[in-house]
């Protein structure tokens, strides 16, 4: 993380390929960016290799973190592209780079948040979410945020810019297939706004530690956590040491 964070201050330009710079700035960026490659590369290997041998469930939480982490790595590697000036040049400011951009932070980062959300939720609200009416909300999620972002790779590597009112009759047929995710990825976060909901106002009583191997000291409160967490100082035992 270090590593990528420093790399990240020697990158920027990438995105300026086609402003005029001096083409041998672009080869520099173009390095660095290939080089920043590597650490994030061993940031995904560390992802994957956490799960290796590890008693999975295939909860909520874990099928967005698993969908995280694939659509994560295909924004990436179309990143790579988009790294090499060669390349970047014609497909700058095309929809290529639409799709680059929302697999990385769409699919990629909200993917993350909705882990983070279906985990936390029996915690703050006391009650376990539905977890059909989640799972429903993953898979349509999925689904559409895909039909949304992969064609929009196809309008890129065939000109379709970006920022236009109107576009030409070629790229129809692909725009109507990515609007239709689009409508279809928005109308299902409907759904999950409905799951938080309903979690938040009753359903079944969440237990103190909500899943097995939860570890931590918010695990060992009532759920949801009282006002004040700890009256007294709260005692760490070994294990929780030795299990982050």
């Amino acid at each position: 993380i270090v590593i990528i964070g420093a790399l990240s201050f020697f990158v920027w330009a990438h995105h300026m390929y086609v402003s005029g710079m001096n083409p041998w700035f672009g080869f520099f960026f173009a390095t660095t960016t290939l080089i920043i490659a590597v650490p994030t590369a061993i940031k995904v290997y560390n992802w994957i290799l956490t799960l290796w041998r590890g008693n999975i469930r295939l909860n909520l939480p874990m099928l967005f973190s698993l969908a995280f982490i694939l659509t994560f790595v295909n924004g990436g590697i179309t990143g790579l592209f988009l790294g090499n000036v060669i390349v970047d040049v014609p497909l700058s400011d095309t929809y290529f780079v639409v799709a680059h951009f929302h697999y990385v932070l769409l699919t990629g980062a909200v993917f993350a948040l909705m882990a983070a959300v279906y985990y936390w939720l029996p915690k703050w609200t006391g009650h376990m979410y539905d977890e059909r009416l989640g799972k429903i909300h993953f898979w349509l999620s999925t689904i559409a945020a895909n039909v949304l972002f992969f064609p929009q790779h196809f309008l890129g590597l065939a000109g379709m810019p970006r920022r236009i009112p109107d576009y030409n009759i070629q790229f129809a047929d692909f725009n109507m297939i990515s609007s239709i995710g689009g409508f279809a990825y928005g109308l299902t976060q409907l759904l999950f706004v409905y799951i938080v909901i309903k979690c938040a106002l009753g359903g079944k009583k969440s237990k103190a530690k909500s899943w097995e191997g939860a570890r931590g000291l918010e695990w060992t409160v009532p759920s949801p956590a009282p006002f004040h967490t700890f009256e007294t100082p709260p005692k760490i035992r070994k294990e929780m040491l030795e299990n982050g």
